[in-house]
């Protein structure tokens, strides 16, 4: 018999942690779709709310990772997601290089490992709000007269950070659990869409602090388009830079508009591809079916991970540089990471070969055109030219990494698919109702299709960084919301194909 995890100790505490208990039975389509409304509603209202006591000159050390983090920067859910994404990497992470000894395929241990990670979301809740808290999220002089210390003033902001992290963490299992999708995905999405919309249509100066005008069009891409064209001769939009600022100068020129326009239509032509494995029931005589298997098995998973692993690797570099740098060898290290004053993302060390590009205005132009060298923040095009690979090589490993095991963890594998299939009395012609064989069959695709996915959903994140989105979204959000927009369409569907034909639910392995 196998050795039980250690992990087993924190059993007393995973079953008394409080969690939203899973529905008993069916749960009716309505039902599930206005728990799924009132969380993305409340998740709106909460953008809204501003931590209390904050001081304005406070920094955002994950502003570059807004959309991947589905966090309004300032408000009570400023951390958004990366808790509870982080908290899933680890354990990813520790069991898949065996350092927590469990089966995955057992049915208590799977059961010890999502109850574990509950936990670990609230103690990583707590390791991303202290270092920010004391760091750059600084307490206002008021809040720390009010509460009569510098101390208890940061305990309040973490503790209003702890509050909306855990809201966020429980909102995401209520639409897990009691709504339509993912609650993670699904805050990915309204954050990246307000801002695309944001990005295409706001008539505010892109520098708010200077009046409009055609050195300070308005941020949006079709007001500034507009605007520029309205308010420059022929002459000086040729000769005058206007088709440079309106095609290819921040914020949001019609080369990210483009860009944007590419990922939405390859995103939806590879979402509706698929190989169909043929079924038939094995005592119903011509009951036949397909089950569909997605180009994009892996969904988008694998880019959500790597690239909250990535802000991570950044944090704490940006902590070593500026906060911790009387550690010995690694505090203050250029080499990891160098940061300018007020900056949150490296110009310089390792973490810079790992920071994603952001449009052809930072890495293409600034290789051919002289008045662009200043985005290479010193370094020689040669340089640039290896980060640009390392940061794919790296992108694309760890999506691929993460695509492998998120499938083994979530019963999309293939032992967990031919059970699936086995359960509800189908079997692929001319092989024998076998679960092994049919696991056999499975093997043929499921794994090709995890790392093929993976690659595929790491590569459209790169090109789309190195295009250039509309609304600053990154490739990573605006790859994370096309997806997530169609998988919810078809969830939805899904759901009220159940909710007519019952049946169905036990075929799909719901019931």
């Amino acid at each position: 018999m196998a050795e039980k995890s250690k992990l087993y100790v924190f059993k007393p505490i995973v079953e008394r942690w409080p969690a939203i208990k899973k529905p008993k039975g069916h749960v009716p389509f309505r039902t599930k779709l206005l728990w799924t409304a009132t969380c993305l509603v409340l998740y709106y209202i909460l953008t809204q709310v501003l931590i209390y006591g904050l001081a304005p000159e406070s920094i955002d050390m994950f502003a570059a990772f807004r959309a991947i983090f589905a966090g309004a920067s300032g408000s009570i859910v400023h951390l958004g997601i990366g808790p509870i994404v982080t908290a899933s990497i680890i354990l990813q992470l520790f069991v898949g290089a065996k350092l927590i000894n469990l089966d995955l395929q057992d049915e208590e241990d799977r059961a010890l490992y999502q109850g574990f990670q509950k936990v670990l979301v609230a103690v990583m809740i707590l390791v991303e709000a202290v270092p920010q808290v004391f760091g750059y999220l600084r307490p206002s002089e008021g809040l720390v007269d009010m509460l009569g210390g510098t101390g208890a003033a940061r305990a309040m902001i973490v503790l209003q950070l702890f509050i909306g992290g855990m809201i966020v963490f429980w909102m995401d299992e209520v639409i897990s659990k009691w709504g339509i999708g993912s609650g993670v995905s699904l805050f990915i999405a309204a954050g990246v869409s307000s801002a695309l919309i944001t990005g295409l249509f706001s008539w505010l100066p892109a520098n708010k602090n200077l009046p409009l005008g055609v050195d300070n069009p308005p941020a949006g891409t079709i007001p500034k388009t507009l605007y520029l064209t309205t308010h420059m001769s022929l002459g000086e939009l040729v000769n005058g830079g206007g088709f440079e600022k309106i095609f290819i100068s921040p914020p949001n020129p019609v080369v990210a508009l483009l860009g944007t326009i590419i990922i939405f239509l390859f995103v939806v032509y590879a979402e509706s591809s698929r190989v169909e494995l043929p079924l038939a029931h094995g005592r119903v005589r011509g009951a036949r079916g397909r089950y569909p298997l997605r180009l994009m098995y892996a969904s988008n998973i694998p880019v959500i991970l790597m690239s909250a692993l990535m802000a991570n690797l950044n944090m704490f570099g940006l902590l070593l540089y500026t906060r911790l740098d009387n550690i010995p060898l690694i505090g203050g290290a250029w080499w990891i990471g160098k940061y300018l004053p007020g900056s949150t993302q490296p110009v310089a060390g390792a973490l810079w070969y790992l920071t994603r590009p952001n449009g052809l205005h930072t890495w293409f132009f600034p290789l051919i055109d002289p008045r662009y060298r200043g985005y290479l923040q010193g370094h020689e095009p040669w340089q640039m030219a290896v980060r640009l690979i390392v940061y794919t090589a790296v992108f694309l490993i760890g999506c691929i990494f993460f695509g492998k095991f998120w499938i083994e963890t979530t019963n999309m594998g293939p032992e967990a698919v031919a059970r699936q299939i086995q359960s509800s009395g189908m079997q692929i012609p001319g092989f024998r109702r076998d679960p092994r064989i049919l696991k056999k069959v499975l093997e043929r695709y499921i794994p090709a299709l995890t790392i093929l996915s993976s690659a595929l959903v790491g590569l459209l994140a790169v090109f789309a960084n190195l295009i250039g989105t509309v609304g600053n979204t990154t490739g990573t959000g605006l790859l994370l919301t096309v997806g997530i927009v169609i998988r919810l369409y078809e969830d939805i569907a899904r759901e009220q194909a159940m909710e007519m034909h019952p049946v169905l639910r036990k075929f799909l392995g719901v019931e």
